[in-house]
């Protein structure tokens, strides 16, 4: 089975020999591929949604793959028992609703050994929820597919070293690594972010000056990230 650039990044993350809770497997891609490349043992694909959990189930049966994956609907990891799986993915999903689903399954996430998440938006957030909460952001990786950024992490239980708020928003282990990816993300935002600033110079509006204050400020953090790959 093939995955998309951005659930092949997702699936790279994973440690091999993991048993995987897929939350919001949708329809059910990811766990079929862990298994059958075997990267994964077992897998639970978990969806809130009836209907993607019916394909989910559909695509799992017709991959042959019906006794190593259970199908489950459940909110978040509320189906999900404490050491049933020693890996949560959360892929495609935003930001607030990954933090949400950390946060309502405490009791779960503290018996997995890591955490592959790949938000939508608010990827400050959760990577602030994370080092905030007993975890370590141990690996990242970013990927561009058809047009998108998309930012991958792992996260393990352990304490983390401060942050910045470039290292926040745009991963510290991929400006460590001087990830090529973000470079090309840090150089767009850039230019669309220079061009906005340009077009705020000839307005005197109250809003125009706290936007160009914030573009500004925008600007810092892009120059002090693509500061690590020179």
């Amino acid at each position: 089975m093939e995955l998309s650039k951005r659930l092949r990044a997702v699936a790279g993350l994973v440690t091999e020999g993991a048993s995987v809770a897929d939350i919001g497997t949708d329809h059910g891609y990811m766990p079929i591929y862990l298994i059958t490349t075997g990267t994964a043992r077992k897998a639970i694909a978990s969806d809130i949604n009836a209907g993607p959990l019916d394909r989910a189930r559909i695509h799992i049966q017709e991959s042959g793959m019906a006794g190593r994956i259970e199908t489950r609907r459940s909110d978040g990891l509320k189906a999900i028992r404490p050491g049933e799986a020693d890996t949560m993915i959360a892929a495609g999903m935003g930001g607030g609703l990954v933090i949400k689903i950390l946060d309502d399954g405490k009791a779960v996430t503290g018996q997995m050994k890591e955490l592959i998440l790949q938000p939508q938006s608010e990827v400050k957030k959760v990577r602030g929820y994370l080092i905030g909460h007993g975890f370590s952001i141990s690996e990242e990786d970013m990927v561009e597919e058809e047009g998108k950024y998309y930012p991958v992490m792992k996260a393990v239980h352990g304490t983390s070293s401060a942050y910045t708020d470039a290292e926040l928003l745009y991963g510290k282990r991929l400006l460590q690594q001087r990830h090529p990816v973000l470079k090309e993300y840090l150089l767009r935002e850039k230019r669309i972010k220079n061009d906005i600033a340009v077009r705020l110079d000839g307005s005197r509006s109250v809003r125009s000056r706290e936007r160009k204050n914030e573009i500004e400020k925008e600007l810092r953090l892009i120059e002090e990230a693509l500061g690590c790959y020179r």
